[in-house]
């Protein structure tokens, strides 16, 4: 649900009394959803283990390279999302970008075990963002050359 604020507090993210909200749109929509604790399973630990490690390879990317992700998310958002939705954010599509290519190279992209070297020394389709569009690993926009800088 939306959530609206008293005092001025235009958007929050965090979990609070029971509530977990999340601020989207550059705080200009705050959600909010009761809190619920997951269960833990098997498939929850593989899960929390690839996400830490595609969180360092993110981490150990270049400035220049989550700059692009930043631009490519903001003209995503413009030209992709309808209006009314929630635009994923640069990091969202990064993850994205990255299970997508997974899921096209199943016996040599593992998830789980690759690193920024593995990426930085093979011609990997994902270490450009405008090479990613290009392989269809994230939305095509309409001006993506200038998204060129590496991982």
């Amino acid at each position: 649900m939306k959530v609206k604020f008293k005092y001025g507090i235009k958007s929050y993210s965090g979990t609070l009394d029971e509530m977990t909200y999340g601020s989207y749109n550059d705080g200009d929509v705050c959600i909010g959803r009761k809190y619920v604790k997951p269960e833990t399973t098997d498939n929850n630990l593989l899960m929390g283990d690839i996400m830490q490690n595609l969180a360092d390879v993110y981490k150990k990317s270049s400035e220049f390279y989550r700059n692009d992700l930043y631009l490519f998310s903001r003209r995503n958002a413009k030209q992709n999302v309808p209006k009314g939705r929630i635009a994923p954010n640069g990091y969202a599509l990064f993850l994205a970008m990255m299970y997508a290519w997974a899921a096209d190279n199943p016996s040599t992209v593992d998830l789980l075990t690759i690193d920024i070297e593995d990426i930085q020394s093979t011609t990997a389709p994902v270490n450009r963002v405008a090479d990613a569009i290009d392989n269809g690993y994230l939305p095509r926009v309409r001006e993506y050359s200038d998204l060129i800088s590496e991982m």
